[in-house]
């Protein structure tokens, strides 16, 4: 059990917020949350007090030093600090507000009241220590690009999201249409917290079905090829997982790919076409891209 996290505050030049969720993301840490400040942005992150030591942040400093020197940007400043358990929650929800994503959605808290009547898809989120806000650009990617995948004629389609963190990406393609989401998570925490997520939007668990495994779960959980697969995780990771994707999917599958650097590209790109993918879209933002896939 958790009882003290570390307040990592990062404050920084803009063009350093994406680089920056990446490094914090890598170095373990959970609930990321981005605020202006005049011409700057202040990056708070929390991580579990017993997963990194004082020599472990410095040295992350220090990765954040280096990455402002070849974007040629100002060195930005960290800071740290423990709180307990409880601080650590009321913390976290102060730093994280309703955002819209794409034409169609809005990601809200779900400790604030309902906002009324809205032209958007209400999706309301408790991330605990899962990722996925909607705050980083390959969750946006990803949810921008479920805007146009599931437009019409979405009801039947079955869907698979590996790494599903909080559940944003499976959440998010219900409330588009989708008929039913498998969600697999390697973390048990992030799968209690996606379970957390599919009741506060009044999902029932049968349309969406969240257990802790990976793909090997996904194969016994599931009962026929799937028509599309969501994986928002790290590079490596989804280039050992492409030639597993064959299992899961029908001949006319698509695919929402991300949490993948525009230097990675073309990697991806690769083993994608040497197991039978073609790159349809390539969605980009800032270092960040998203590959959005179909079988040839």
């Amino acid at each position: 059990m958790v009882h003290s996290w570390w307040e990592i505050k990062v404050l920084c030049d803009p063009a350093l917020e994406d680089s920056i969720f990446w490094r914090l993301e890598r170095f373990g840490c959970r609930g990321t949350a981005t605020q202006s400040q005049k011409r700057l942005y202040v990056v708070t992150a929390y991580l579990p007090e017993d997963d990194a030591q004082m020599l472990d942040l410095a040295a992350l400093a220090l990765w954040l030093r280096q990455d402002a020197l070849c974007l040629e940007v100002a060195t930005p400043i960290l800071e740290w600090d423990l709180i307990d358990e409880q601080d650590w929650a009321s913390s976290w929800k102060q730093h994280w507000e309703p955002t819209k994503i794409g034409d169609r959605f809005l990601i809200y808290p779900a400790w604030l009241d309902s906002p009324g009547v809205i032209d958007r898809l209400l999706l309301r989120l408790d991330p605990g220590v899962a990722f996925g806000t909607g705050a980083h650009a390959t969750t946006q990617l990803c949810l921008e690009s479920l805007e146009m995948r599931l437009e019409s004629n979405s009801s039947r389609s079955i869907l698979v999201d590996i790494g599903c963190g909080s559940g944003i990406l499976s959440i998010g393609s219900i409330l588009l249409g989708a008929g039913k989401v498998y969600a697999v998570d390697t973390d048990s925490l992030a799968v209690q917290s996606a379970r957390i997520n599919r009741k506060l939007n009044r999902i029932l668990p049968q349309q969406m079905v969240v257990e802790q495994g990976s793909v090997e779960r996904l194969l016994e959980m599931i009962d026929q090829p799937v028509d599309g697969i969501m994986c928002n995780i790290l590079a490596e990771v989804i280039i050992d997982f492409i030639p597993k994707f064959d299992a899961l999917v029908k001949p006319s599958s698509w695919g929402i790919l991300s949490g993948i650097l525009l230097d990675q590209a073309k990697p991806i790109a690769d083993t994608l076409e040497q197991h039978g993918w073609i790159v349809a879209i390539l969605w980009k933002r800032q270092e960040w891209c998203c590959f959005n896939i179909r079988r040839s």
